[in-house]
């Protein structure tokens, strides 16, 4: 059976797709009565604030036609941003290279959060290098939560 989130992306991706964005990822959240569902999306020019409110104008719609959440919830749209959450493999693998923070569903090693270079992806698990000598893979369906870790170039003046 499709979870909540999964059937959500389902039924938003055409929606988001036929505004010029890409669908980066949903979160769904409940807190008692009431749900929150946050929608990222992204664009290869950027995601501008205009974006975002055609793309919650139209979700908005669709979810009140179709009507998958019941009771009340907050709809958020938003930019991945820098520190942008992983979601698919398609995604780590655009990410390679780079540093990533995860939080696992269950403990490795006696640890839930994980900090390294992202190394690749080896068919559904990823490869996290945590130094030189010690490498993971990580079954992306362990994975609860990633985001990659945005890198500041100092700007130190001559």
């Amino acid at each position: 059976m499709a979870s909540k989130r999964e059937l959500l992306e389902e039924l938003l991706a055409p929606v988001v797709e036929s505004l010029g964005c890409e669908l980066w990822g949903i979160e769904y959240q409940t807190h008692g009565r009431n749900a929150l569902l946050r929608i990222y999306i992204d664009a290869e020019e950027g995601v501008t604030v205009e974006d975002c409110e055609k793309v919650s104008r139209q979700a908005s719609a669709v979810l009140d036609v179709e009507d998958p959440i019941s009771g009340n919830y907050t709809l958020e749209v938003s930019s991945p941003g820098m520190d942008r959450p992983l979601y698919k493999l398609e995604q780590y693998e655009r990410f390679m290279g780079a540093q990533i923070e995860v939080r696992l569903r269950m403990p490795l090693e006696g640890q839930r959060k994980w900090r390294g270079l992202l190394a690749g992806v080896e068919g559904d698990e990823v490869v996290l290098r945590i130094d030189s000598e010690n490498e993971y893979l990580l079954p992306i369906d362990s994975i609860e939560r990633a985001n990659v870790i945005p890198q500041f170039e100092s700007g130190k003046k001559k």
